[in-house]
């Protein structure tokens, strides 16, 4: 990928945020984005600011109940056991439906492939996540696989940590196009 593939100005990404996110998962493609020059709005459940399992934080940009799908060009969801929270909360997981519904790149991690199911979108989809979820995935009709950042059409995801530099290429790569 060349530097100017990498030139994202203009393009605008939500990154999902709950207590209990890894802080890499969230951190990485955030900066990540940011140097590429993507504006990076951070969207909670409704709080100000969250904690990481490492007790880092994230100030929310807003909540997913005032963000409208059709300001952003993609989503990044961050595992953690912060998914186990996003999905309870309607607005944030109707977020990403909306997001899939439009066909944006939807992204997501280890534990964030919760999100994805709960959002009923990984049916008939080729996808990985952290293991200890892929039951989950596969009930949600996932065609689970064991690589470090699988493509399925819009949807990204990818295992743990140290598959992020695949899956922050996967995203700048979707938005570049």
């Amino acid at each position: 990928m060349t530097d100017n593939a990498l030139e994202l100005t203009g393009k605008t990404v939500a990154i999902l945020a709950e207590d209990g996110y890894q802080e890499l998962e969230l951190h990485y493609p955030r900066l990540r984005l940011i140097e590429a020059g993507a504006r990076v709005e951070v969207i909670g459940t409704g709080k100000d600011r969250y904690t990481s399992e490492k007790g880092y934080g994230v100030d929310a940009d807003r909540s997913a109940a005032d963000a409208d799908p059709d300001r952003y060009d993609a989503v990044v969801i961050p595992g953690g056991m912060a998914p186990d929270r996003m999905r309870r909360d309607a607005a944030m997981v109707d977020f990403v439906r909306r997001m899939d519904e439009q066909e944006k790149p939807v992204a997501w991690i280890c534990h964030a492939g919760w999100m994805a199911v709960s959002a009923d979108i990984v049916r008939g989809k080729r996808a990985t996540s952290f293991e200890s979820i892929r039951d989950d995935m596969v009930n949600a009709g996932a065609d689970w696989v064991d690589e470090e950042v699988v493509v399925d059409g819009h949807l990204i995801s990818s295992r743990t940590p140290p598959d992020l530099p695949a899956f922050c290429r996967a995203i700048l790569r979707a938005l570049a196009d």
